[in-house]
């Protein structure tokens, strides 16, 4: 099932909102707001979400005020403006924040709150009491993909992709690229979820770009989850989903869907068990990481292959946007990154480290001189910054974690593309025979 479409109506659908209607209709704005925000070009300091989140979790839920007209309902209401009111310098020209502020005086409206008055404390929603709906155990078992989709079969074939530094991507199919992609770009696209990155400049003018956003929406499925929409930005990793819950809803198999903080600020794990995936996302320095095992079956379960062009995880970076970090690194060993800086296909920071200290660094994480530890070097001489060590080191951790086969844990040579073919996953054709094939084509009319 493809997610709901919303309409944004503006002040005027909030005027026209019956008494009791104000707080049921607060519940799509955290998805609203993701609508409205997840896919700028660049990524935005507005934390409207973490407002729209913390306003929804102290007004869903077990613990919720009994009803709207209660003062804690109001109280959640003065809560949501000051949260406002604190990101309102970075939030200009932001649609969603705009609507929400135009909401939140609607509602005080229509539930005689006034602005004065005590305020409730952010995530007053927490797990629900054992026998919840939210917590059960006793999911069906189409909430688990070993058990539904395989059931008469061979275990599924799991796949792995990653996205680290400035950006290294490994896709599905184990091609190992580096990538300019700057602004917000697809990682994943199918049937059941999508998952989009923001790259920024890590330095103003540098061509060198880090991810400093992602957004993941896993789609309403069956009787399991309802759509959930996960977002992690610079500085601020939860472990929530933005409408303040950890898990997938308030259907029977919710419990198929599950975030679990892992290190605070640092390290979030989701288990979507219902389409036999794991997702990993990391805050490592400043800029986020992301790995994801998933089965094949659900890797390819698109609808329109053609449309997947740039479905980064399948087919790649495009060819325009691939940068030869390997042929960087080979120019630069034994010269210093600041003499190759007008050459090197990402310019060097203003203070990077010389070519010797970013191996010693490197090797210290990655003693094994494979892709992760060139990677590891070239982001030391293009970035300056330390903590990309970390980055690479974390996502070959992630590997051994979450690739099926430990045999291509390690890789060595980076994949570059001939535009189209190797992009979804073909062999190269030998150039000579290409180029006679072309003219064959071309003088069939002649012939003909």
């Amino acid at each position: 099932r493809q997610p709901p479409r919303l309409v944004v109506t503006g002040r005027a659908g909030w005027m026209g909102m019956g008494r009791g209607a104000g707080r049921s209709a607060l519940g799509f704005w955290p998805t609203l707001a993701f609508l409205l925000c997840s896919f700028p070009a660049a990524t935005s300091p507005c934390k409207i979400l973490k407002c729209n989140s913390e306003f929804w979790s102290a007004t869903s839920g077990s613990h919720a005020p009994a009803s709207d007209d209660t003062p804690e309902f109001c109280a959640a209401l003065r809560s949501y403006a000051l949260c406002t009111r604190r990101t309102a310098r970075t939030c200009r020209g932001d649609l969603a924040y705009h609507s929400a502020v135009h909401g939140i005086e609607d509602l005080m409206s229509q539930h005689n709150c006034s602005k004065d008055g005590p305020t409730s404390q952010p995530r007053l929603h927490t797990l629900p009491p054992a026998g919840d709906s939210q917590e059960r155990s006793d999911s069906p078992e189409i909430c688990h993909y070993e058990k539904s989709f395989h059931k008469h079969s061979a275990t599924p074939n799991y796949t792995h992709c990653g996205l680290f530094g400035d950006p290294h991507l490994r896709t599905f199919t184990d091609r190992f690229q580096t990538c300019k992609v700057q602004g917000a770009w697809p990682l994943i696209d199918n049937n059941y979820l999508n998952v989009q990155v923001t790259n920024t400049p890590v330095l103003p003018g540098s061509a060198a770009t880090a991810t400093s956003k992602l957004t993941i929406i896993f789609k309403n499925f069956q009787e399991c989850v309802d759509q959930k929409v996960y977002q992690a930005e610079m500085d601020e990793l939860p472990a929530a989903f933005v409408d303040g819950s950890k898990n997938g809803g308030d259907k029977h198999g919710a419990n198929s869907l599950k975030i679990t903080e892992k290190v605070s600020g640092q390290h979030v794990e989701i288990q979507a068990k219902y389409i036999g995936t794991t997702i990993v996302v990391r805050q490592v320095g400043r800029y986020l990481t992301f790995a994801v095992r998933m089965p094949e079956e659900v890797v390819n379960a698109v609808e329109d292959w053609d449309s997947q062009g740039l479905y980064l995880c399948l087919r790649g970076c495009p060819l325009n946007q691939q940068i030869d970090f390997q042929a960087f690194h080979t120019n630069t060993e034994g010269t210093g990154a600041r003499r190759l800086a007008a050459a090197s296909p990402a310019p060097t920071a203003p203070e990077t480290f010389p070519y010797e200290t970013a191996v010693a660094k490197c090797k210290e994480k990655l003693p094994v001189e494979d892709l992760y530890y060139q990677a590891c070097v070239f982001d030391l001489l293009t970035t300056g910054d330390v903590n990309f060590t970390l980055a690479a080191y974390y996502a070959l951790e992630d590997v051994k974690m979450l690739h099926s086969n430990k045999d291509k844990l390690h890789l060595y040579e980076r994949t570059r593309d001939l535009p189209g073919r190797a992009a979804a996953g073909l062999p190269l054709a030998p150039q000579p025979l290409l180029g006679a094939l072309i003219l064959l084509l071309a003088l069939l009319p002649v012939f003909c």
